[in-house]
């Protein structure tokens, strides 16, 4: 399945994006948003279930970050609001046909079959 994300953006401290990513096909499974930092390694940010009932996401963004999905549209959301400029990244959006409960973990990235092409997120101080 190809991933298309979009929404990314230069935005100040405390404002606000959303972000889309786009499949061409339903793959049943999990969707996850992961960034990565210049010299950073890439982390993962959230995730949701086919169903969009369950979620995780890393602490530095729970409260202010919100994954969400529509599956008539195929297409995963990042609600992104307080943002700080330590959430500057380029952020990929990941999909895999596991569900929820197969290993590796969501938060793994190794678990994931298919990716975007990321999308920058630029947060000036």
């Amino acid at each position: 399945v190809q991933l298309q994300a979009s929404g990314g953006g230069l935005v100040q401290a405390g404002g606000s994006l959303r972000l889309s990513c786009a499949a061409s096909a339903r793959t049943f499974g999990t969707t996850g948003w992961f960034r990565q930092a210049p010299g950073k390694e890439r982390e993962f940010v959230a995730a949701i279930n086919w169903g969009g009932d369950i979620t995780n996401y890393l602490d530095s963004v729970k409260g202010r970050f919100t994954i969400s999905r529509d599956n008539a549209k195929i297409t995963v959301y990042l609600e992104m609001n307080s943002l700080k400029p330590e959430d500057t990244a380029v952020y990929y959006c990941a999909a895999r046909r596991s569900t929820w409960q197969r290993r590796p973990d969501v938060d793994d990235a190794s678990g994931y079959d298919s990716w975007g092409q990321g999308t920058q997120v630029t947060v000036s101080s």
